[in-house]
């Protein structure tokens, strides 16, 4: 049941991983908004899902791998439905009537929820300070680096609508650190890539049903949805899902979750230093210092990780030093005897 963490990946496969998810997903809000424009938001979800997850099962068929194991699939379905239907769901849903920088700074609590939702972790995670600490920086610091959008949205001229939105978004940012977790301790036997496949799929079959009873299929012109919405639904399949999900899932199996949580705080450091590059937004120094913080938290929370792993790799050479030192002496002592 409990998934341990795994440090037989190469460090730059680690790092390659973190740089998708970091990068892809801070993105991918522009890319739900663009989508939006002509596409139903549970019907757009059924779309992205079903395909991705049927392009990577058939990728993983061509491969030769195991795909119809039945616990697996019901592992998958359970930690899909809580990772993409509502945690994804919700942010699709929000995104009809809120600014993406709203979103990001609601989904960056998602970090705190991962240490108050891994049980099996609570007595590493919160003695550690520096990981405390980081955490709490790192929210800090995400409400800087948004703080004219949060002030807007709690006083009179905000409505409730904003309101209830960022209350959904605090119910996806549980319901996605409780499907990653879920996933990290029920990996089974399945590879990281078949797992995300049937997470996806399984996600796909919750949205196609509320999309029917929404009439959205029907009501729908497909000929009026424009080229930028269909564009980025590719970018949200192949790269937002296919992409980026599935280091994801495969960076929870080779990391500690709190760890991989970080993606909360650097995606919307992404998603600012796109819309100023490519959206002609602005940047104030309240936000620079904002994004500063956020980068330093994650250093923070990352060192101490960094640090017990090369102290295991430190113990692990003094072992096999002193293993080859038993040796020589045993060696030694045969020759002598021998004499």
């Amino acid at each position: 049941m409990n998934g341990p963490v795994s440090n037989k990946a190469p460090a730059f496969m680690i790092i390659l991983a973190f740089a998708i998810v970091y990068i892809v997903w801070g993105s991918t809000y522009l890319f739900i908004k663009k989508a939006l424009f002509g596409i139903p938001p549970f019907l757009m979800g059924a779309l992205r899902f079903g395909i991705a997850g049927l392009v990577l099962l058939a990728w993983c068929k061509i491969k030769g791998e195991e795909i119809f194991v039945k616990k697996n699939i019901i592992n998958a379905a359970i930690s899909g439905v809580l990772l993409l239907f509502i945690g994804n769901g919700i942010v699709i849903w929000v995104e009809q009537f809120m600014p993406t920088a709203m979103v990001a700074i609601t989904l960056s609590s998602g970090p705190l929820w991962f240490i108050v939702l891994d049980k099996f972790k609570w007595n590493e995670n919160f003695r550690n300070r520096s990981t405390i600490a980081g955490l709490i920086i790192g929210f800090l610091g995400v409400i800087l680096l948004f703080e004219g959008n949060l002030s807007t949205a709690f006083s009179q001229e905000g409505n409730n609508a904003e309101l209830g939105g960022l209350i959904l978004l605090c119910l996806g940012a549980i319901s996605w650190s409780a499907g990653s977790l879920y996933s990290k301790y029920h990996a089974g036997s399945s590879s990281a890539a078949v797992s995300t496949a049937w997470q996806m799929l399984a996600a796909a079959v919750a949205f196609l049903p509320v999309s029917l009873l929404r009439g959205e299929i029907n009501h729908v012109d497909w000929q009026s949805i424009p080229l930028s919405s269909w564009l980025s639904l590719l970018y949200l399949i192949f790269f937002g899902s296919i992409v980026a999900f599935s280091a994801y899932v495969w960076l929870l199996r080779m990391r500690p979750a709190t760890q991989v949580s970080t993606h909360s705080y650097v995606n919307p450091v992404v998603a600012v230093i796109l819309g100023l590059f490519f959206a002609n937004e602005t940047v104030s120094w309240t936000q620079i210092i904002g994004l500063s913080i956020i980068l330093g938290s994650v250093v923070l929370i990352n060192f101490s990780k960094y640090k017990n792993d090369e102290q295991k790799i430190d113990s692990s050479k003094e072992s096999w030093q002193m293993h080859l030192k038993t040796l020589e002496t045993n060696n030694s002592a045969c020759h002598a005897k021998r004499k």
